[in-house]
């Protein structure tokens, strides 16, 4: 396998290109980021942040560490990586954008059988690009938003945004003509047996015509349905933790959910590749 941490990231204040000197990523005005002891490097300025903490905080990113790590999601996992490889065989550079813990990208990475990757994994939650880094260094790790990516315009081949907040604007700024945005979101079923629990009556489903984003052509899109079982009370609160139903469940609903022994799952998703037109 060919893997190389992403090395062309850009000043998240002055958008100039940063050069690693030493301890620190440093840019021609003067601005410089400090790597930290496990590699990462935090790029999202005071200015940028909405809150001291943004994103996910330790417990929720534990969670889903704990819940990734059990192959509950490796379907999508290696749908997602089958998708973003399908196209050639040179080589890729890919950034997973709200990477969480970096699960997709290292799965990415596994597959890739020996294709070249530069990988980079950014995520607005410190706490989650800290286990990222910590699982796996060979990518490059970015505390950053996805509203500002620090990458230059148009190096990307590919950009990963699975449950999270595609920017397309952005996207479309840092992807190459042709590049391809992967975007994974939930089915109208997803986790319905757990909404089911934590809720008192479920939303209507959603409209599915969710519109092709300004600058993309819609190239593919794939349904991924499977069922599946949650052995234990540990795994339940888990995907629990690590989901905004968390916060959106009343506490007697997240009780109910909690006291449960074991639950069958649907999961049910998504997947939409776009491509960069010209």
């Amino acid at each position: 396998m060919s893997l190389t941490p992403f090395d062309q990231l850009t000043c998240p204040l002055d958008d100039s290109p940063l050069r690693r000197e030493g301890g620190q990523w440093c840019c021609a005005l003067g601005h410089s980021f400090d790597i930290a002891r496990e590699g990462y490097v935090n790029l999202l300025p005071v200015q940028h942040k909405r809150s001291l903490d943004p994103g996910d905080g330790k417990a929720m990113v534990a969670a889903r560490r704990r819940f990734l790590n059990s192959g509950i999601y490796a379907p999508i996992a290696e749908a997602l990586a089958r998708l973003a490889l399908s196209a050639g065989d040179g080589p890729l550079a890919c950034l997973d954008a709200g990477c969480g813990e970096g699960y997709y990208l290292r799965c990415l990475a596994a597959l890739a059988s020996g294709r070249p990757l530069q990988l980079l994994g950014l995520d607005i939650s410190k706490w989650a690009v800290l286990a990222a880094a910590r699982q796996d260094g060979r990518p490059a790790w970015v505390v950053g938003s996805n509203a500002k990516l620090p990458v230059p315009d148009g190096r990307l081949d590919r950009i990963l945004c699975l449950f999270g907040f595609p920017v397309y604007g952005e996207f479309a700024r840092a992807l190459k003509p042709g590049g391809l945005l992967l975007q994974v979101d939930a089915g109208d079923d997803h986790l319905r047996e757990l909404r089911e629990v934590i809720y008192p009556v479920l939303k209507a489903p959603r409209s599915a015509t969710a519109g092709v984003p300004p600058g993309f052509v819609l190239q593919d899109s794939q349904s991924l349905r499977y069922a599946t079982r949650l052995a234990d009370q540990a795994m339940i609160v888990d995907l629990l933790v690590m989901t905004p139903h968390l916060y959106k469940a009343t506490a007697e609903g997240r009780a109910r959910a909690a006291a449960l022994p074991a639950l069958d799952i649907t999961v049910d998703v998504r997947l939409n590749v776009f491509c960069r037109q010209p």
